[in-house]
């Protein structure tokens, strides 16, 4: 190709694009996902700018599919491949130009195409090419005009190459034509955006010098991702057809867009002249012919044209790929191991006994159980906490904080109090503080610790769920998902079936409290403290008495009392606990006939100095002995739900497993793999063989 248009092909060293070459069949080969991103040359532009003319210029062949609206589907993966001529092929005494115009049928035999997909078959007929692009482009969207990302790797070997690799996509389109989908823009948009955004792309966006550079679609999306234009290469097309007068050496010398890569101006076969089966050898000589004699490009006509353009590309690619092969390596490396892990942790399909697998699971499992709680595992968080961490929270925060927060007079008021005062004497006034007031209250109180004693068994309970569904979360249950069901319920109901002891152990605790008031406890404050605190308090509240003969101060101890009515008083002053049952009959200046009490009687009036200090040392008392059991219940809660929940599963959890799995009728049922285990196993198994030749070749540059 090169050589018929009048340029000699000086090939440089093609290791590096051919190493890139090995690469990306290897990952297509096995139909993995390529995770490296090789360097490449993405051919971007409109369905109008002649992208598949400058593609077919460079390799010297008419091998495209052609035709209205969109032709490429698919990218196509071109890897030119420069092989130099037989012996044979150069003894025929054939001129090169006169190859690369003979027909497909009588193509010499150095040059030829192969597809991926179709490995070892050779196409020495281009128009084979064509058909089996096309073929194979339908076999993956259908005859209609949808697209696929899914490339077509094609390489061609020739003399008249220069060793390239170029990425060709489907041209972007506005407005849909015909059978396109309506999304087709947004389709294509994606495509080209997910290819040329990959750091390692050379963008080489075509042009059509006779539009505005603005308005060009190709450029547009290559400066998205490249808006420096570090890595895009600009190619401008029918030059030829720009009005009189008109020229593109303002781009090409980077005054409007501006590339590091710069801009070349080629020459390409009009549609008439692919109707008129105007040969590629023709249409190079037509471009080489219009630089060389155009009066402002003559004198950069070196710089000019497909050959110039192949040329470039060629060390362009050439000097990424090396300045990328380190990071290549180390990319392989990493995924490498990051594949060969995850391998080894799915593990090699199912080998050896059912039931030994089981055991071994079982036996893993309920180690891992008790080290989480016991707070030994090596995966030790800095985040949060986790396992035996969380169940102490419960205990020693929520629990605990809960417990104290009681107080027993939110819903015990001194009113209340009175009246329990009153029923505890019975028909006879009480002489000092009822003790059966004191105990009935306390044990109302008591009582009230069950519910959050209760609470916190609930709580470790979910605790010890979350632990299960932490252990479920590994291997091998993902592998086996009815194993992991199976494990789920017998776990799940073994922590049911130890919550029955567990609860009854702290109602327990709570009736054992509110059973026998001990009165005698040495941190209880006694009836005779609590009374001389409150007269202290009392004392210190009433206004002190002065001696009027001496000016000192009476104490309080010397003042003579009231002497107490022998008779009741019935006086709006003092109503006493019964003054408003009677007030309204005292209201009359007679005597009226005495009634009935009423069905129900209650406390009324304010309390009186006596009844105050009676209910305050009732409350004194009360608080110092619900103070002891609440400590008594923050410390013994947690121990009952140690011993019956947490410990209990940690010593019997291995035991109930085998009672429930290892005996299991089917045990090769519950090793059955997940779908996902065995599509992910496959997917790892092709990704690490990938890998390993990717690294064998990449091993072999220096």
């Amino acid at each position: 190709m090169a050589a018929q248009a009048g340029y000699s092909i000086n090939v440089n060293d093609p290791g590096l694009i051919s190493l890139v070459n090995k690469l990306q069949d290897v990952f297509t080969t096995v139909g993995a996902q390529n995770p490296i991103d090789l360097p490449q040359i993405v051919v971007v532009g409109s369905q109008s700018s002649g992208k598949s003319s400058v593609l077919e210029n460079i390799v010297g062949r008419d091998f495209l599919p052609r035709g209205s609206g969109i032709v490429t589907r698919r990218p196509l993966v071109l890897q030119l491949i420069n092989k130099p001529r037989t012996e044979k092929s150069q003894s025929n005494g054939v001129k090169e130009e006169d190859k690369l115009d003979t027909t497909d049928s009588e193509a010499n035999v150095d040059e030829y195409g192969e597809f991926l997909h179709i490995p070892g078959q050779k196409f020495h007929d281009f128009n084979k090419i064509r058909e089996e692009i096309v073929r194979e482009t339908d076999a993956k969207t259908g005859r209609n005009a949808g697209i696929s990302p899914a490339p077509i790797n094609l390489r061609i070997y020739s003399p008249n190459v220069l060793t390239l690799t170029l990425v060709d996509l489907p041209g972007l389109t506005k407005v849909p034509v015909g059978d396109q989908p309506k999304d087709i823009e947004k389709q294509i948009r994606e495509m080209v955006l997910k290819q040329i955004s990959k750091s390692n792309a050379i963008i080489l966006a075509v042009t059509a010098a006779n539009q505005d550079l603005a308005n060009s679609d190709g450029l547009k999306l290559a400066r998205e991702v490249d808006p420096e234009g570090q890595r895009t290469i600009g190619v401008l097309t029918k030059v030829d057809l720009m009005d009189a007068g008109t020229d593109v050496v303002d781009i090409l010398a980077g005054r409007v867009i501006p590339l590091r890569l710069g801009y070349v101006p080629v020459v390409n076969r009009g549609q008439r002249d692919i109707e008129n089966k105007r040969t590629i050898s023709y249409a190079l000589e037509h471009e080489k012919n219009f630089f060389e004699n155009h009066a402002t490009y003559s004198s950069k006509s070196a710089y000019c044209g497909t050959p110039y353009l192949a040329r470039k590309l060629n060390v362009i690619l050439m000097m990424h790929i090396k300045q990328t092969l380190p990071d290549i390596k180390a990319r392989i490396a990493s995924s490498l191991q990051k594949y060969t892990t995850e391998l080894n942790q799915l593990g090699d399909s199912l080998l050896g006994n059912s039931a030994n697998i089981i055991l071994n699971i079982i036996t893993e499992f309920s180690n891992e159980y008790r080290t989480i709680l016991d707070g030994n595992n090596q995966e030790l968080s800095s985040v949060e906490l986790s396992g035996g961490a969380r169940v102490s929270f419960v205990f020693h925060e929520l629990y605990s904080n809960g417990v104290k927060a009681i107080d027993p007079f939110d819903v015990v008021k001194d009113i209340d109090i009175r009246t329990m005062l009153y029923n505890s004497s019975g028909p006879s006034p009480a002489l000092f503080v009822g003790t059966g007031a004191f105990e009935s209250i306390v044990k109302q109180q008591i009582k009230r610790l069950e519910e959050p004693g209760l609470k916190c068994v609930s709580l470790v309970y979910d605790e010890l769920v979350r632990i299960l569904a932490q252990l479920l979360n590994k291997q091998p249950f993902r592998r086996y998902p009815q194993l992991k069901e199976r494990f789920h319920g017998v776990v799940i109901s073994f922590f049911k079936k130890v919550m029955d002891p567990t609860n009854k152990l702290v109602r327990d605790l709570v009736a054992m409290e509110a059973c026998y008031i001990n009165t005698g406890h040495p941190d209880f404050i006694t009836g005779h403290r609590a009374m001389a605190i409150i007269n202290e308090r009392q004392n210190a509240s009433k206004p002190t008495q002065v001696d009027p003969k001496t000016g000192k101060p009476i104490p309080h101890s010397a003042t003579v009392p009231r002497a107490a009515s022998p008779s009741l008083d019935l006086g709006e002053g003092n109503p006493g606990f019964f003054g408003s049952f009677f007030s309204s009959k005292n209201s009359k200046k007679k005597m009226a006939a005495m009634e009935a009490p009423p069905p129900i009687l209650k406390a009324s009036g304010t309390l009186s100095e006596r009844e105050n200090t009676e209910v305050e040392v009732i409350k004194l008392l009360i608080n110092s002995y619900y103070n002891i059991v609440k400590r008594t219940m923050i410390d013994m809660v947690p121990k009952a739900i140690m011993l019956t929940l947490v410990q209990f599963t940690k010593d019997e959890m291995q035991r109930e497993l085998l009672g429930n799995l290892y005996r299991a009728e089917e045990p090769d049922d519950l090793l059955r793999e997940s779908e996902f285990t065995v599509r992910r196993r496959k997917e790892c198994q092709r990704m690490v063989e990938s890998l390993t030749k990717a690294s064998e070749i990449v091993s072999q540059v220096q």
